[in-house]
């Protein structure tokens, strides 16, 4: 089992989302956060004044999986999460050692 950890622009959430439901991904975890990465923000003027922006708005989207769902999952996110500008995102796959439902006691793969 692996999680997935996307982070992606806000306005692409919606896209994400209609792809993995094309592939038949099970659940997700969407949380509206804020960092920077290449970017290092950006400077905006409002009324006048300028001032710079250093935190972005982004959306982590995190996903528990079986192996064989790893890559399908990947390719979904990156191609609709793509513009092809800075700050597009990022997507960490990490080792999950065990996973369990609460409400039935399942675990692992039939937990997810």
């Amino acid at each position: 089992m692996k999680m997935i950890t996307a982070l992606i622009k806000p306005f692409k959430l919606d896209d994400v989302r209609a792809a993995l439901a094309e592939i038949g991904c099970k659940g997700l975890t969407v949380t509206e956060v804020r960092g920077f990465g290449r970017q290092k923000g950006h400077t905006e003027l409002y009324r006048g004044a300028e001032y710079r922006i250093d935190f972005l708005p982004k959306v982590k989207i995190d996903i528990a999986a079986s192996d064989d769902q790893v890559e399908a999952i990947i390719d979904a996110i990156s191609d609709a999460a793509h513009t092809g500008n800075i700050g597009d995102g990022k997507i960490f796959i990490t080792q999950l050692e065990q996973a369990l439902r609460i409400r039935t006691g399942e675990v692992d793969d039939e937990a997810i």
